[in-house]
């Protein structure tokens, strides 16, 4: 049975996350109901890298495809997209070794988060704006305490107890874009609502609700130094907890999908850039 790797881009506001679910619209769920017209055949496996929750995007998601009959990978990539909606495309089909996997294959990931500085009449979907001024600065700063191995329990809705909540991080990068604030996230892989957590506090730090120093706090409390606890119960300590501070899903995109052999340096990009303007 041939083996092909997808490369998809979608927007995600209008589905219920990637994995498919009953009575729900969802991105696996558009992609299977358009390879089913394609082949007219339901007998395929098709595997993504990763979940994708409600609302999320994606520049590079990362699927496989096994089915019985083979077909040129170009026919596949068209025959897909005639049938896919507007906001899922793909973006390139590849034939690979059957050995190759979409999830356990992969080596790292990468997600984009848009911060506005400003409201946008074209960006909503696509942004999160923060009203208050931000300092970039103290938001680098933190974001530099994040990367390495760490317990991430705090920023997370994951029970330590069922699945390991620890997670190499290997860059947490800021710069200004415009009226954007972006910042990429790469790691070995990550936890529910990781990435979005991450993003509010470090947006409660450049608004000075938070403090730099207020990184390590959270982290010793979800690591083997702190008290036990589950993200839901982080003690408050006069600062609200990271599940107080979850960034919304329209700014997050997952960026890329690393696999063996691909290289890691590319130039950091809005995915909608936003122009500056005054509020």
């Amino acid at each position: 049975m041939p083996r092909y790797k997808l490369t998809i881009e979608y927007a995600g506001t209008r589905y219920s996350g990637w994995q498919k679910q009953k009575n729900a619209k969802t991105i696996q769920g558009e992609i299977e109901r358009a390879i089913s017209d394609l082949t007219r055949d339901n007998t395929f496996e098709f595997y993504g890298s990763g979940r994708t929750d409600a609302g999320v995007h994606a520049l590079h998601q990362v699927a496989h495809l096994e089915m019985r009959k083979p077909l040129p990978a170009e026919t596949i990539r068209r025959g897909i997209n005639d049938a896919l909606p507007a906001d899922i495309h793909i973006l390139a089909v590849d034939t690979v070794a059957h050995r190759f996997h979409a999830r356990h294959s992969a080596v790292a990931r990468s997600y984009l988060y848009q911060l506005s500085r400003r409201r946008s009449a074209f960006a909503k979907p696509f942004v999160w704006w923060v009203r208050e001024p931000l300092d970039l600065a103290r938001m680098q700063a933190a974001a530099a305490r994040l990367t390495g191995m760490h317990d991430f329990q705090a920023f997370s809705d994951d029970d330590p107890d069922e699945k390991s909540t620890e997670v190499l991080v290997d860059e947490v990068t800021l710069i200004e874009d415009g009226d954007l604030i972006l910042i990429r996230v790469t790691g070995s892989h990550f936890i529910w609502k990781m990435v979005r957590r991450m993003v509010g506090v470090l947006a409660a730090i450049g608004k000075g609700g938070m403090d730099v120093e207020d990184i390590d706090r959270l982290l010793a409390a979800g690591g083997p130094e702190g008290p036990p606890l589950h993200a839901k119960s982080t003690p408050r300590v006069g600062k609200p907890t990271p599940a107080e501070l979850t960034a919304p899903s329209s700014g997050l995109f997952l960026e890329r999908v690393f696999y063996e052999g691909d290289g890691r340096q590319w130039p950091l990009r809005p995915a909608v850039p936003v122009s500056p303007g005054r509020e």
